[in-house]
């Protein structure tokens, strides 16, 4: 018998899967969004293991984000983006050590601004590709 913890990881597992790779960057910012708020609330209760644990995982995230740019292909906008990641990253740090909520919200707000253009431009390239579909395309043995 399916329990309701199994059935979400299984909606998860799905969901990843099917997500274009556009939308599992959209997925880690969300992820490391989640972790860093459970890390500010962390800390403002003083739960030291939490914290770190939660600061912890977005810090992971981040990292993940890194590790997929391109520096080659991505030029000036993939350095830009390693720079947000790594200032990011090093305020993670540091919240993490000096117990600082207020660096937790430097994060949120840098993150939030990114995956808020990532998810602008998902929205951007699927009404292209809705357009694309509705529309009849060249070679299309009707349109001849």
């Amino acid at each position: 018998m399916a329990t309701p913890y199994s059935n979400v990881n299984t909606y998860r597992q799905n969901s990843v899967a099917s997500a274009t790779p556009l939308q599992l960057v959209i997925m880690l910012y969300d992820g490391a969004l989640r972790f860093i708020r459970a890390g500010k609330q962390a800390i403002l209760q003083e739960s030291h293991f939490v914290q770190n644990e939660q600061i912890t995982k977005a810090q992971r995230i981040v990292t993940e984000l890194m590790s997929c740019l391109d520096m080659e292909k991505g030029g000036e906008i993939a350095k830009n983006l390693m720079a947000l990641y790594s200032y990011v990253y090093d305020q993670l740090v540091q919240a993490n050590i000096n117990d600082d909520a207020s660096a937790l919200d430097r994060c949120e707000k840098v993150l939030c601004d990114l995956r808020e253009s990532w998810s602008e431009l998902d929205k951007q390239q699927r009404a292209t590709a809705q357009a694309n579909a509705a529309s009849p395309g060249f070679g299309d043995a009707k349109a001849a």
